[in-house]
């Protein structure tokens, strides 16, 4: 169902939309297992070129598409009326999911790379890559120190989920461009007879699946970046509080019954005050997916 609030027109925008990049993101999988498989000899585990096959598969499978659903997951408006915390976590489970993808495909490369005695981390696609790889691992630990588990103060969270949310588009949006540097590269180094640049059959596939990575990313961004699609404030109010924690407006009505000398009135005016500034928290900090 879709929020009352929201215009049933724009709502069918937000599903043409989504629609359309889960069937580009899934095509993308697709179209890196048929190039795995019809051009560079299929996949396996044992120094071969095609251990380095599981690269490719596992970065547009995982780092790409997964990492894109995880984007978005926020904006699905028929999840607002679900648990924040449930949502946390499936935002979290899809993000170590991808991870765990990524480092796989990074393990592929370097068994793949000694085995032949070939050089690591000596190209820009290896540098940039790794970097990637490296402050995702940081936003994940960070995600769920910060924002699944209950010791962050609700003024830490506020401060940092802008910077979660910038980075977390950043590092999408740098593994697209890493992806398109990482497959060009391939094709160079690969093609030999007859070359790249007499634009073969597999090059010709390829450079579609690029076309593919960055109308996937182009899709994605916009969605998570449109402030009128996320998930509305009176839906988030609580759950910038610590699991488990008591929220502010509950703090100050037990204060004011216990002391037995406020009446109803200021009890509601006390409580609405901090609801308000608990919205006001919020509203500060949600942006985007998270």
């Amino acid at each position: 169902a879709v929020h009352g609030a929201r215009k049933m027109d724009d709502y069918g925008r937000f599903l043409a939309l989504l629609v359309s990049a889960l069937l580009v993101g899934f095509v993308s999988v697709v179209f890196s297992l048929v190039w795995v498989f019809h051009y560079r000899e299929g996949l396996s585990w044992d120094g071969s070129p095609r251990e380095f096959n599981w690269h490719p598969v596992l970065i547009i499978t995982g780092f790409v598409f997964i990492q894109g659903i995880a984007v978005i997951v926020y904006r699905l408006p028929w999840t607002w009326k679900c648990s924040k915390l449930l949502m946390k976590f499936i935002h979290a489970g899809l993000n170590t999911i991808a991870m765990i993808l990524a480092i796989v495909s990074m393990v592929a490369v370097f068994e793949y790379h000694n085995a032949r005695n070939i050089p690591n981390m000596y190209s820009l696609h290896s540098w940039i890559g790794l970097t990637a790889v490296i402050f995702y691992s940081l936003q994940l630990f960070l995600g769920f120190a910060v924002f699944l588990l209950p010791f962050a103060p609700v003024p830490l969270r506020a401060a940092l989920m802008p910077i979660h949310v910038y980075s977390g588009l950043t590092i999408f949006a740098t593994v697209i461009a890493t992806a398109l540097m990482g497959i060009t590269e391939k094709l160079i180094f690969s093609l030999k007879n007859p070359a790249y640049s007499a634009s073969p059959p597999e090059a010709t596939f390829v450079n579609c699946l690029g076309l593919l990575l960055v109308v996937f990313g182009a899709l994605i961004l916009w969605m998570a970046s449109r402030s009128h699609w996320k998930r509305p404030p009176e839906e988030n109010a609580k759950v910038l509080q610590p699991i488990g924690g008591t929220p502010e407006g509950t703090e100050a009505e037990s204060t004011m019954t216990d002391g037995g000398n406020a009446d109803k009135s200021d009890l509601r005016i006390n409580s609405e005050a901090a609801r308000k500034q608990n919205l006001k928290l919020d509203e500060a900090g949600q942006r985007s997916t998270m």
